[in-house]
């Protein structure tokens, strides 16, 4: 198995992906997180004081709790109740849309939380969040691959927001390369990537992060649509016939020619470009436990 570091290109995929942050992107959101405990009774509304707003993306749920991560990574740890208002970006309960409620907390959904705070422990009083967010989250929660054509909103908004995303340790990185303008698995590709599968189950919570490249030749749409089916045909080999669960797979992406690994001016650093990444990601709110 090729293992390579990590750099800024890795980083600048992680920014495309609807994570920022997170293993817990791919978690089941019904499952109790053992990181939450919160102390005490929660206090009567009436003898509550307004609390801090507190802004980041929910990292963990636990029954009627959610742990926010904000952008320099601290977390906070907010009580939901039924007296808890839940609004989207269009409005407080739009009549347009299904009025929201505690279902719509996905793990990775970026809010903005106005709480009370009495005892020492905080009570969300209203949540709000975009409603192309909790597309994005639902998509990553559901480990789809569907494409985001009519999301471009969403895509743009998570590129740029990588700190509000839960961080990953990169673990590995396996590389497996192709021919021009082709797709095909090799017999060495396909062992290698079943290696990096039976590795990565043996790391506790690991999910794979899968990107396609491609060399310089070709114009730009025909190497954006290469990179996503070389991508397409790893993530396929590795479920398929390396037994790994869809569920633990981040939403993959095509990356065409960005990030080249060498050189185009030369055959053998085109060669080198011509890959798909299987990255081993473990989220930082996890790694270790």
């Amino acid at each position: 198995m090729r293992v390579i570091s990590t750099g800024p290109g890795l980083g600048f995929v992680l920014a495309m992906l609807a994570v920022p942050g997170s293993a817990s992107l791919a978690q089941d959101q019904s499952a109790p997180d053992p990181n939450i405990v919160v102390n005490g009774v929660q206090p009567e509304p009436a003898a509550m004081t307004p609390g801090p707003e507190i802004k980041g993306v929910i990292s963990a749920r636990n029954d009627d709790k959610i742990k926010v991560t904000a952008a320099d990574g601290t977390s906070t740890v907010i009580a939901v109740n039924d007296a808890t208002r839940i609004k989207a970006a269009s409005g407080l309960f739009s009549s347009n849309r299904a009025k929201p409620d505690k279902t719509a907390l996905l793990n990775g959904l970026p809010v903005s939380v106005k709480t009370l705070q009495g005892g020492g422990d905080l009570v969300a009083s209203q949540i709000a969040f975009r409603n192309t967010d909790l597309k994005t989250a639902n998509m990553i929660r559901n480990a789809t691959d569907q494409r985001f054509e009519q999301q471009t909103a969403a895509t743009e908004s998570l590129r740029g927001r990588l700190g509000d995303i839960d961080k990953y340790n990169i673990k590995s990185t396996t590389n497996v390369h192709f021919d021009t303008g082709r797709t095909e698995l090799s017999a060495e590709d396909k062992a290698q990537l079943c290696n990096a599968a039976t590795t990565a189950n043996g790391t506790e919570n690991a999910l794979l992060l899968v990107v396609g490249y491609t060399d310089s030749v070709g114009d730009d749409d025909f190497n954006q649509t290469l990179s996503e089916k070389r991508a397409s045909r790893v993530i396929n080999y590795l479920q398929q016939a390396c037994g790994w669960k869809p569920y633990r797979m981040l939403t993959p992406t095509g990356m065409a020619k960005a990030d080249p690994l060498a050189s185009n001016d030369t055959d053998e650093g085109k060669a080198q470009n011509r890959r798909v990444a299987v990255n081993v990601l473990v989220s930082k709110s996890v790694d270790g436990m």
